[in-house]
């Protein structure tokens, strides 16, 4: 089962960044009568769940810490994983809609801090997530290495 999460996770993910860097019409079709509900929230809202969802199921030391650090390392990529699956949730209540628009509103919600916070949510997630890969893979590098010298 672990190899099929693993490769449905990684299809999503290459999937929904491919979708994103050539800006495919697809993001922009409107699921509402009113044309206020993007399929973009919803693409993006699976690849922010699916980039963490890969990367836990990619490393067995991050589903299963064999060190005390691996084990911090994978409670923070849980986090990231919460966080994507609030995604949606949390920018609703930042934005006060679903295409996530953000104006020179004076009130919070929708306003530039909300706006602010939403970008810093929406990049923590991706860039939380590659963080943990990169850290986690720089460690097995030294374990293997502590490894070979004993």
């Amino acid at each position: 089962m672990r190899k099929l999460y693993f490769f449905s996770g990684l299809f999503l993910t290459l999937s929904v960044i491919i979708l994103l860097v050539t800006g495919s019409p697809l993001l922009t079709i409107a699921l509402d009568k009113n044309n206020e509900i993007p399929l973009g929230t919803f693409i993006t809202w699976i690849g922010m769940i699916s980039l963490p969802f890969t990367i836990y199921w990619g490393f067995k030391d991050l589903r299963e810490p064999s060190s005390k650090f691996n084990g911090i390392l994978s409670r923070f990529l849980k986090i990231i994983l919460l966080l994507g699956i609030l995604w949606v949730p949390i920018s609703y209540v930042l934005s006060g809609n679903l295409s996530f628009t953000f104006s020179e509103k004076t009130t919070f919600q929708g306003g530039q801090l909300a706006m602010r916070l939403f970008w810093w949510l929406s990049y923590g997630i991706g860039i939380g997530t590659i963080l943990t890969l990169i850290i986690s893979g720089i460690s097995l590098l030294f374990k293997k290495k502590k490894t070979v010298n004993h």
